[in-house]
């Protein structure tokens, strides 16, 4: 693969399509929030020691024409395309320093749709949490909520608050009055895994034990018990839940037990904490390199961690967040026999 690659519109080259990207694939379309997740993007490329690939996509507005014939009037496609063009190019200069290959490519559709379809070979799909809107973009946006529900592969939302973090600057007044009044000091180099007993919070937490020795970082594992409610309100409170916690704890005690026995170097590390799951992950967020969720969990008063609150954690989180989607490891194979697991029955 060549350094600096871009790839043709299949429209433009007699539909010849590009072999499909691997490796690491970054949504831009030339906001501050596409700016962050490159420079995250390149910077895992490098890590991972894997190509990155560097998409734009629009699409052509059609707009009623104003005649009696009730017609419709396009926009000349060509104009629209070299300011995507544009935008990618600037994209590829932007990583040029970095010591990794890298493609390009411009396309035409709809960037959920487009970055949906790339899921299916890469190996990480990268953006930020909302771009700007236009006919080049919308490539974040809806995007950041869209794709981490439906990718093949995990994803990463990069918000723009963490442009401090990153070497990044942004011209967002209200960023910058957030990232003044945060003033959360150094960030921990931890990746943090939300688990709520589910098979989709274990998954998550091989994906981020991955993550984590990747970076050479420890992983801290993080269960969140919020208060009772609805039907579990009768439940006498202090000394049940002291009994929860405890129960809790030492099926969290096997869960590490299991993942060291997949991951002997790495050092992990568990908070079992009272509150909001949401709450309690993005106010993580603000001192770590990295949360982790599945993409949906199960309910009952030890879960909703993931589902509903992963939503909740990319839409306020102070860090990139991953999202990994459900699917089969046969290290899952293992568990039960390391102790109890938490929500089994």
């Amino acid at each position: 693969m060549d350094a600096h690659e871009l790839h043709p519109d299949p429209a433009r080259d007699g539909g010849a399509r590009h072999a499909r990207p691997e490796g690491i694939v970054v949504g831009v379309d030339g906001s501050d929030h596409g700016q962050c997740a490159l420079v995250w993007a390149a910077r895992e490329a490098e890590r991972r020691r894997r190509p990155l690939h560097i998409v734009t996509a629009y699409s052509v507005p059609i707009f009623a024409a104003s005649g009696l014939d009730g017609g419709y009037a396009t926009v000349d496609d060509s104009v629209i395309r070299e300011g995507a063009e544009a935008i990618l190019q600037h994209a590829v200069d932007k990583v040029a320093g970095y010591n990794i290959n890298v493609s390009a490519s411009v396309e035409n559709g709809d960037a959920s749709g487009v970055l949906l379809d790339l899921s299916e070979s890469a190996e990480l799909l990268v953006f930020g949490t909302r771009g700007r809107g236009g006919f080049v973009g919308r490539l974040l946006g809806s995007v950041s909520s869209a794709l981490p529900a439906h990718a093949k592969c995990p994803t990463v939302t990069v918000p723009l608050i963490c442009s401090d973090r990153l070497g990044e600057t942004t011209q967002d007044k209200h960023i910058r009055a957030e990232q003044a009044k945060a003033g959360h000091g150094p960030v921990e180099q931890v990746v943090a895994v939300g688990v709520d007993g589910s098979e989709q919070a274990r998954v998550a937490v091989l994906e981020a034990a991955e993550q984590a020795e990747r970076l050479g970082a420890p992983l801290r594992v993080i269960c969140a018990v919020p208060q009772y409610s609805g039907s579990l309100a009768w439940v006498p409170a202090p000394l049940d839940r002291e009994a929860l916690f405890a129960d809790i704890q030492v099926q969290l005690k096997a869960g590490v037990a299991w993942l060291q026995s997949h991951f002997p170097r790495l050092a992990i590390e568990t908070r079992l904490l009272d509150g909001s799951p949401v709450d309690v992950l993005v106010e993580a967020s603000r001192h770590v390199e990295l949360i982790v969720v599945g993409t949906r969990g199960r309910g009952g008063f030890t879960g909703m961690l993931l589902g509903s609150t992963s939503d909740g954690v990319l839409h306020h989180a102070k860090s990139p967040v991953m999202v990994v989607p459900d699917r089969e490891d046969p290290r899952l194979a293992d568990r039960a026999s390391f102790g109890p697991m938490l929500g089994a029955s």
